[in-house]
């Protein structure tokens, strides 16, 4: 067991603990060897315990070598660093921060200085790109410093998400600072052990909470921007974008004013307050908020037989296949027909590329795939086997003779880069084109009723037709094994042709 060694000139107390043979090259010496900055022995037990333990972590660190960094680790570390940051703001409260708030609202954006602060700039920079990449590269810095203190070797995307995480921390800070220097303050504790010193209560913007956000969960860009608009909706409403100003009371209103407008509750629940609820959940779970003021708010749906959702009936689904066997556009040709074999999503249909329809264990599949484009869930990543009628209407051919790539090359991407989106669309229009106006039916999904539908008529087994459509799975015993396309293929034939 070490202990405090006390130097024998100067008194005072020094953490002292020989380096693992096996770490020694890593670290660069043969000791750790520091002074603890105090002569009296208790203090020195009590810090030499400190250093020990956090010597004792990087050193464990060290030996695991590179490994991911979880959500948690992130956050946990970027607020270290902030702590660390405030402390010497407490120091010295009238030291010159070098870091432009109005620069670093937008700092990770996309533009020449993108990527990390080293990139290699071969224009001349603007002053704000020069102001941009030297605030990357101060956050950069402090990640260096901290993974370094604490033996952590960090992956590059890692690394990059726990600067954007600094940058946020460091907004914060510089705007708490800047209040505090003109007076606006509260009394609030910097960390564990420290005296409480005065500092502002700075707005949290509904921007800084969505960079956060988008840095831990990653989303697709359909949902990055449909979340951005919702708060921006909700910003426009309340007439400011700061979250801790934001109120049940306020967002009571909000929904209030959302039916007012017209608007369906399952829209408002699923659409409005369901991004809010979350994007202010994460600010609480990442102590950047005390209370979710969305957690209780939500609207009573109400169903009524007249609006509840149904498949396509078999004489809509004459009219509509009939009418795609006339169609010259590939996806109005052929998507609908794979709709009404598979129970597929449009959009999963309309993303798909020649090489996803192909022969596995002898069966010729549909492949959905997430490098064809954005799935629902894990789920939805699946082999669907074709089905005769399919192979007999020709689909088999026309896949087969494709070129590689988008098979539905004739859909154009939309602002997402999803062909999915622009097909979801225009069947949909289609659809209704041909007559079929019922409100109960919706363009797009109704084939997946009409799939279940015909799976409870015709006896298929639970367990598969849910993994042909790409639900989850509703029992644990449903998650062991495979699906065997033979087996897939078994059960999907005894759903009869429809005959036209």
């Amino acid at each position: 067991m070490t202990r405090p060694w006390k130097h024998p000139d100067s008194g005072y107390y020094w953490f002292r603990k020989r380096v693992p043979d096996e770490l020694r090259n890593l670290i660069g010496k043969r000791e750790e060897r520091f002074s603890l900055g105090t002569r009296d022995p208790t203090e020195a037990k009590r810090l030499h315990a400190i250093k020990l333990a956090e010597v004792e972590e990087r050193w464990s660190n060290l030996r695991a070598g590179q490994r991911p960094l979880s959500p948690d680790d992130i956050a946990r570390e970027a607020a270290a660093i902030a702590d660390q940051v405030r402390r010497q703001l407490e120091a010295d409260p009238y030291q010159q921060l070098r870091w432009d708030v109005e620069i670093g609202a937008g700092l990770w954006g996309t533009d020449k200085t993108d990527g990390d602060y080293y990139t290699d700039i071969t224009q001349p920079l603007s002053p704000v790109d020069g102001k941009r990449l030297a605030q990357r590269a101060t956050c950069y810095a402090l990640v260096d410093d901290r993974l370094a203190a604490r033996g952590l070797a960090a992956q590059d995307d890692d690394r990059q998400r726990l600067a954007r995480a600094v940058s946020l921390e460091l907004q914060r800070i510089v705007h708490e600072h800047q209040a505090y220097l003109l007076g606006r303050t509260e009394v609030r504790p910097i960390g564990s052990g420290l005296s409480a010193i005065r500092l502002p209560t700075a707005p949290l913007t509904f921007s800084a909470i969505i960079e956060g956000w988008l840095v831990e969960k990653k989303p697709n860009q359909k949902t990055e921007y449909t979340w951005r608009k919702v708060m921006t909706q909700l910003s426009d409403f309340l007439e400011h974008d700061d979250a801790r100003r934001v109120s049940p009371d306020d967002l009571v209103s909000w929904k209030a004013d959302l039916l007012a407008k017209g608007l369906k509750a399952k829209t408002i629940r699923d659409s409005k307050l369901a991004p809010v609820r979350a994007i202010f959940q994460w600010a609480v779970d990442n102590r950047k908020l005390d209370a979710n003021p969305a957690a209780r708010i939500n609207i009573d749906l109400k169903s009524r037989s007249s609006e509840k959702r149904r498949g396509y009936s078999d004489e809509e689904a004459k009219i509509i296949l009939r009418a795609a066997r006339r169609e010259k556009e590939s996806h109005k040709r052929w998507v609908p027909w794979v709709c009404a074999y598979t129970g597929a999503r449009i959009s999963e249909i309309c993303q798909l590329r020649s090489e996803d329809v192909k022969k596995i264990d002898g069966t010729w599949c549909i492949a959905f795939a997430a490098e064809a484009g954005s799935l629902k869930n894990v789920n939805s990543e699946r082999a669907v086997p074709v089905h005769s009628a399919l192979a007999d209407e020709g689909f088999l051919k026309f896949a087969t003779t494709a070129r590689k790539g988008p098979l539905f090359a004739d859909l154009a991407p939309d602002r997402f880069g999803s062909r999915g989106g622009t097909g979801t669309k225009i069947l949909s229009r289609w659809i209704r084109s041909l007559g079929v106006t019922d409100k109960r039916i919706s363009p797009n999904h109704s084939w997946r009723h009409r799939l279940k539908t015909l799976g409870r008529r015709h006896g298929l087994a639970v367990d598969i037709l849910d993994a042909m459509t790409g639900h989850g799975r509703k029992t644990v015993a449903d998650t062991y094994g495979e699906f065997p396309p033979d087996a897939m293929l078994r059960e999907l034939s005894k759903i009869a042709e429809i005959k036209l």
